[in-house]
């Protein structure tokens, strides 16, 4: 079975993909978030033409030849090109197959227990913790997420004193059974990230996200060897080869993987084999409500090595207004704090023929 066309179906935000086969079978994958519409060029640009006319079925030797035939661009767009292209192939053999991709890849349907994960810093300690009781009361999480430092901050705060205030707080108004973990993404210096995660383990916070700038895994790995704390990172890498020094090295103690940053399914199962092999979790970055978790709850249902939590974004229109209105019906139902894989074949969602309607078209085929 031949690839025959790739399309697709594009805004600023998000990009999804389309692969029909020589036979008319079908499947649907997204490229990561953000600046999607440059991602949707380097899928017609840089992936389809090595994709066009080749084994639908062979995911993982196109994932292996693409980017070499693109050595030149090693980077970040080329990967979440190459994911879209990966996710879309997984749903076509999915459905072909009547069987959901956890399936295909030899796991099995079934819960996966989620963080309420809160992407705000432009909150009060005290408002935020009153948001977080709320969902904790509606959906039953047991585990949050919450923000500290500023994104890239150079050890300073988003205001004087939030961290000092937020995590104490959130700390007094959740009993010990739930788990607080928090995100610093990529704010400190190794001292000033080190006094922080010594300030968390006095106030009983479990997880310390990316406390260092992510790309000097020195840095990272000073805090992680410093502290009795799970430091964790790695949803911005998209290399291979830096993934293997990361666990290689132990830079961190839980890896998290993002996978449409990575580049799709077969990439972030190898970078989760890896890890496994070290002894090392992989609690995967799903940071949004697109198909990035969908993908993610499939892949946790997959990996022996699966760390706690599914990662399950809490906001809505009033953070995200681009996650609105993607499917016919939201695969995102949270019970007692779990999402749920079903026996759906391939990811078992529908995109919304309206979004289509109003998105921007592209597409490359055998016949162009």
């Amino acid at each position: 079975m031949k690839i025959r066309s790739i399309e697709t179906f594009t805004n600023d935000f998000v990009c999804f993909v389309r692969v029909t086969s020589d036979s008319g079978a079908q499947g649907w994958g997204q490229t990561a978030p953000y600046y999607a519409d440059i991602t949707a060029q380097v899928v017609h640009r840089q992936v389809a033409p090595y994709a066009l006319g080749e084994d639908a079925f062979d995911i993982a030797g196109l994932m292996d030849i693409i980017p070499d035939r693109e050595h030149k661009f090693p980077g970040s767009y080329l990967r979440r090109a190459m994911g879209g292209l990966d996710t879309a192939l997984h749903d076509l053999r999915g459905k072909l197959e009547g069987r959901p991709v956890c399936a295909l890849l030899g796991g099995t349907p079934g819960p996966v227990r989620a963080y309420g994960s809160s992407m705000k810093r432009d909150i009060t300690p005290a408002d935020e913790a009153d948001r977080l009781k709320r969902l904790q009361d509606a959906f039953g999480f047991k585990a949050f997420k919450f923000r500290i430092g500023a994104e890239c901050g150079r050890d300073q705060d988003e205001w004087p004193g939030r961290t000092e205030e937020i995590v104490p707080t959130m700390r007094k108004a959740f009993a010990d059974d739930t788990a607080l973990l928090v995100d610093a993404n990529s704010c400190y210096s190794p001292a000033k990230a080190i006094e922080v995660g010594r300030f968390l383990i006095d106030n009983g916070i479990s997880h310390y996200e990316e406390p260092c700038p992510y790309w000097h895994y020195d840095q990272t790995k000073q805090v992680t060897d410093a502290l009795d704390i799970d430091v964790t990172g790695g949803e911005q890498d998209c290399s291979l080869v830096d993934w293997q020094r990361m666990i290689d090295q132990r830079v961190v103690d839980i890896i998290q993987p993002d996978v449409c940053y990575l580049g799709g399914m077969v990439r972030t199962l190898q970078v989760a084999r890896m890890a496994e092999a070290a002894g090392i979790p992989c609690t995967p970055h799903a940071a949004n409500l697109s198909m990035v978790t969908l993908f993610t709850m499939h892949l946790l249902r997959v990996i022996p090595n699966a760390g706690k939590y599914l990662e399950f974004a809490i906001e809505q229109e009033d953070y995200y207004p681009w996650q609105s209105g993607l499917f016919v019906d939201s695969p995102f139902t949270i019970v007692d704090g779990h999402a749920r894989v079903t026996d759906a074949p391939g990811w078992g969602v529908e995109i919304d023929p309206d979004w289509l309607a109003r998105s921007t078209y592209a597409i490359s085929d055998i016949e162009c």
